[in-house]
């Protein structure tokens, strides 16, 4: 990878942070220098604002896909998996959430309204390094290899910084457990959306080129390994007082609230096994989930993160330094229906009657949204959420604005865990196990659901599995990798039953989507332009048509 053309983003703009030092403490996070190398405060300075500023904040190119990397990387994939839909032009992400046909009730066919027809060939279309910031395939690549580049710098630095005092080692080891931790969720994501990708241990001042282009799941194996040299250095952090006095450092203030804080060694090795139990999970098509893979994820999630666990998070604060007040939340569609994202029709039928996430957060629009038809044909939506919820006590609330409210869970969360936990006992013929998961989740986000009764059949609890995942993880970028691997996307597949809302503000209840999405995306051209496959490289195209 050529470090001075792709990882573009924040590692090539200097940034100006004296409106936001004390929050996000960043001396500056492109160019480590001798200064923050010749101690421990300046490398733990650098770890911290690198890998936010870096992997979250901000690109060279954009298209005003603002929202940073969780609303615009994230929600395209929220897009994509049915979650929210958007009219919006900005990157093409109108016509990335398109599906290829709508089958209304009376058998009217609504084909997608764009002139390239299919995502398939929009995808290809755009994705050329003229394009730039309207490229959508390059943001989750950037955002991710610019995480990675500073993980790097980081690992690189702290070999060189003299720690003090005789919890040294442990302060050297807490750092970079730091770094290896963020560099096993960016190639996570890597390989959870790209055909191919790079394996890069260059920092942000090593000039050096890598196009040794590797398959995903090569990238998922690196992700793996990333997260174990992450519980090694764990294991290696021996003075809890030192370790949590640095974590404490690396966390920026205003997260450490809520379900986020200094997590201890063995919270954040749980959290460990929560993501590597997602990388086999949402990788893998659940037809040809093995016995193998479900008892390897058990394994998993038996010792994953638990419901007191604390995780990481992010947090609006006033100076919106990785998560703005005003943007941060598009994703999540609160307040009007006209705002870039609106609330699927196919989300909201997923609710099970009673549910009070429904109550504290759906609210019912006073005139049904149909919006422009040449820019989809499935995002008329009746719904919208509700800023801050409903006052429903102890009952989630899925977006608020205000700032330090609105808490987003970045990584790992104990609902997914439990959650993939129900799953693999279901499908391992441990029905009534599973189904208590399912409960426990709901218990834990405030449903007010009855308990599912016991005796269920496979395909029973299997249906009450895919509907909580849909509600309870939803936002946090998992909904596109489970239609993928429930295989409902490919164009000779299709979703029936579904709630559409027609051009002409009809409501539908037995409609047929037939979405027609590429299950993993080509390697940008913003990288190939400038670094092309090296002899014996991997395929950087999926050969999907």
């Amino acid at each position: 990878m050529k470090n001075n053309k792709i990882l573009v983003g924040i590692l090539g703009v200097a940034l100006s942070m004296t409106a936001c030092k004390k929050d996000l403490d960043i001396s500056n996070t492109n160019q480590p220098t001798p200064e923050s190398a010749q101690n421990e405060a300046g490398v733990i300075s650098l770890a911290q604002g690198s890998i936010y500023r870096n992997g979250f904040y901000d690109l060279k190119y954009s298209d005003g896909v603002y929202g940073r990397f969780w609303a615009g990387a994230t929600g395209f994939q929220e897009m994509m998996g049915d979650i929210i839909g958007a009219e919006a032009a900005n990157a093409f992400m109108n016509q990335i959430g398109c599906p290829n046909k709508v089958t209304l009730d009376n058998g009217t066919v609504v084909l997608n309204p764009s002139a390239i027809n299919t995502q398939y060939a929009l995808l290809r279309n755009i994705n050329n390094n003229q394009q730039q910031g309207s490229n959508a395939t390059y943001y989750e690549w950037a955002y991710m290899y610019n995480m990675i580049t500073a993980a790097n710098s980081i690992l690189k630095i702290a070999e060189s910084t003299t720690f003090t005092g005789a919890g040294a080692a442990t302060k050297k080891a807490t750092v970079q457990a730091w770094a290896y931790w963020w560099k096993g969720y960016a190639y996570a994501r890597i390989g959870s959306i790209y055909y191919a990708g790079l394996i890069q241990n260059a920092g942000t001042t090593d000039a050096s080129t890598n196009g040794n282009y590797v398959t995903k799941e090569a990238i998922i194996t690196e992700s793996n390994a990333n997260f174990d040299k992450c519980a090694a250095a764990l294991a290696a952090a021996t003075s809890a007082t030192d370790y949590s006095a640095v974590l404490a450092q690396l966390l920026p203030s205003f997260v450490q609230k809520g379900k986020g804080g200094v997590l201890t060694t063995a919270m954040w090795q749980r959290n460990i096994n929560t993501m590597k139990a997602r990388n086999i999970l949402v990788n893998t098509p659940k037809s040809a989930m093995t016995a193998t893979q479900w008892q390897s994820i058990l394994t998993l999630v038996n010792n994953g993160i638990t419901a007191t666990d604390y995780i990481f998070t992010g947090r609006t604060d006033p100076n919106g330094d990785f998560l703005g007040t005003t943007i941060a939340d598009k994703i999540q569609s609160q307040g009007n229906a006209t705002n870039t994202y609106k609330l699927s029709e196919r989300w909201v039928q997923e609710f099970r009657a009673g549910d009070k996430r429904k109550d504290n957060n759906v609210r019912t629009l006073p005139n049904v949204g149909i919006f422009n038809t040449d820019r989809g044909n499935a995002f008329n939506t009746r719904f919208s959420l509700t800023n801050g919820g409903s006052g429903l006590p102890g009952v989630i609330v899925y977006a608020n604005l205000v700032a330090g409210a609105n808490e987003i869970s970045l990584c790992g969360t104990y609902e997914e865990n439990e959650l993939m936990k129900a799953e693999a006992l279901i499908q391992t013929n441990q029905i009534d196990l599973g189904v208590k998961s399912i409960d426990n989740v709901r218990a834990y986000q405030g449903a007010g659901l009855a308990a599912l009764p016991a005796g269920m059949t496979q395909a029973a609890a299997y249906e009450e599995l895919r509907s909580e995942r849909r509600i309870a993880l939803a936002f946090k970028g998992l909904s596109f990798y489970d239609a993928r691997r429930w295989e409902i996307i490919a164009p000779d597949k299709s979703r029936t039953g579904c709630n559409v809302i027609s051009a002409a503000g009809v409501l539908n209840t037995n409609a047929t989507i037939v979405y027609g999405f590429l299950d993993y995306w080509d390697v940008p051209d913003n990288e190939l332009a400038y670094n092309p496959p090296a002899a014996g490289s991997a395929a950087v195209k999926n050969p999907k048509q």
